[in-house]
């Protein structure tokens, strides 16, 4: 008996308890429950009689919607494995995921923010034969009559999401259907979604805070959710109060945003009672104003905190009734099924990397068994490169990075890579990258550059050349064109003299 550990069950289990209660609302759409299987079901004989299934590895490129949503699940539906990719990718990044996948399908949504996205895959070397524009799929989709395939078990591979690495080349964090469940199931008790909650889903799909924090959170508890394809303050608010939005995870941003938006006061959006939020340190301040009441607050009901990464979805987080200071200053205690270390604390302050171990830790990197064992030990903690502090309640606050990872706009952005396509620009000799603080973003890139002999490097140059090769938020905002990089005896750019520089 699978139960619902698996998407495909969890689908028609949702199909069933919930039937016509409203799955999604993307403008004048509204799906159902029992509409959303049917349309998994089409879509999941589209992938079939294209060839692919059965463990086929399917990517899919796009922004927010519900279409992505469908043919996100239609993948699990059809046996196949979810590889999705940041929407804001250039066509050479998708290409280099289709190939170290061996993808059957990129499914893409076309002329997103007006750009050719099946031109850039052409352009790249993807072959015609794997392209699948989405508007194209769900036309496909309405002449078939659905097909359910061939069940799935609960520790098959569901999905790959890649993540930067300190060596600059990206790695495939694979899930099995029973962690991506799992992960999600916990998320929604801890923060009590419900069925009559209303989901404005910001966090884009392509991500674990969008896919298993969203969609499939959706499924387990019935929640209705309203998908964003790009961020839009004035809609947002307007969608808030329209729609009787109850539910509203994001980046510390998103808040700060409503906090602070010309016309707050005109709009109502007292229905709002969850948020969560992470991925940077949160002032206590913006937490105490979430919950306020009155014209300069948010009045939601319940603000929580929490932590997680693409290979552990969610490790820790905050509870109902925790302080304003616990919540903004600590990512909250381990949840069920998981639990956290710090290794070789250092000092008197208890900090040390954080290790997390338990059920939702990733299977491991794909086609990557060195990587995987750096990662995970023989006892099974996933080595983080967070420092990390636990105070005696067992609550988690990051103090600092082992890693030159920096977050920007909720993103991760790991220079390396940055620093691996800057090499290959003419007339540099050599480069580094550092993350440095920035009021919208949290933080930004900054390149340090070395012009080859003979050679001239302007700023605007090395910006424009970043554009062309990387997704817009690991485009460093700041370039600085210098004599030298400073380097250890044994060659290491010092990275901490370039921050306090």
């Amino acid at each position: 008996m699978l139960g619902t550990n698996t998407l495909p069950a969890l689908l028609r289990d949702a199909a069933e308890r919930f039937g016509d209660h409203p799955a999604y609302v993307e403008g004048d759409r509204i799906v159902s429950y029992a509409e959303l299987l049917r349309l998994v079901e089409a879509t999941s004989e589209v992938y079939v009689n294209s060839g692919a299934c059965c463990g086929d590895r399917i990517v899919l490129w796009g922004p927010n919607s519900i279409d992505w949503a469908v043919a996100a699940l239609a993948v699990s539906y059809a046996g196949g494995v979810l590889v999705p990719v940041n929407s804001r990718y250039v066509g050479a990044e998708v290409a280099d995921v289709v190939e170290r996948t061996d993808a059957a399908l990129v499914v893409v949504h076309d002329g997103f923010l007006g750009r050719d996205q099946v031109r850039e895959l052409r352009d790249a070397g993807v072959d015609d034969q794997v392209i699948t524009p989405m508007a194209g799929l769900m036309s496909a989709a309405r002449t078939c009559d659905g097909l359910r395939h061939e069940e799935v078990t609960p520790d098959d591979v569901a999905d790959i999401l890649f993540t930067s690495g300190t060596t600059g080349r990206s790695k495939g964090a694979m899930s099995a259907h029973r962690q991506t469940i799992g992960a999600a199931r916990a998320w929604a008790e801890l923060g009590g979604v419900r069925q009559d909650d209303r989901y404005l889903v910001i966090n884009p799909f392509f991500h674990s805070f969008g896919y298993k924090v969203g969609i499939v959170v959706g499924l387990v508890t019935g929640a209705t959710l309203y998908p964003v394809a790009t961020f839009d303050l004035d809609e947002t608010m307007r969608l808030i109060e329209d729609a009787r939005i109850t539910v509203l995870p994001g980046a510390p941003t998103i808040y700060q945003s409503l906090l602070t938006a010309p016309g707050r006061a005109e709009r109502d959006l007292s229905s709002l009672r969850l948020a969560v939020t992470g991925a940077a340190v949160v002032p206590v301040v913006l937490i105490e104003r979430m919950r306020a009441p009155g014209p300069d607050g948010l009045a939601i009901d319940q603000v929580v905190t929490a932590f997680g990464m693409t290979e552990a979805v969610v490790a820790t987080m905050c509870r109902e009734g925790d302080s304003a200071e616990t919540v903004a200053t600590t990512c909250g205690r381990a949840i069920p099924g998981m639990e956290i270390a710090i290794a070789e604390p250092r000092s008197d302050s208890g900090a040390g990397e954080l290790l997390i171990r338990g059920d939702y830790v990733m299977l491991g990197y794909l086609d990557d068994a060195a990587a995987t064992a750096e990662a995970i030990d023989s006892d099974g903690w996933l080595h983080t490169g967070d420092i990390g502090v636990l105070d005696d309640d067992g609550n988690l606050t990051i103090t600092d990075r082992l890693k030159d990872m920096y977050i920007s706009g909720g993103f991760n952005v790991y220079p390396a890579e940055i620093e691996q396509v800057l090499a290959r620009m003419e007339g540099v000799a050599d480069v580094a990258v550092i993350g440095v603080p920035d009021e919208r973003m949290g933080e930004v890139g900054k390149a340090y550059v070395v012009a080859a002999p003979g050679h001239t490097v302007e700023p605007d140059q090395v910006v424009a050349f970043a554009k062309e090769r990387l997704a817009n938020f690991k485009v460093p905002r700041q370039v600085a064109v210098v004599d030298s990089l400073p380097r250890n005896l044994s060659g290491k750019v010092l990275k901490t003299e370039l921050r306090g520089g």
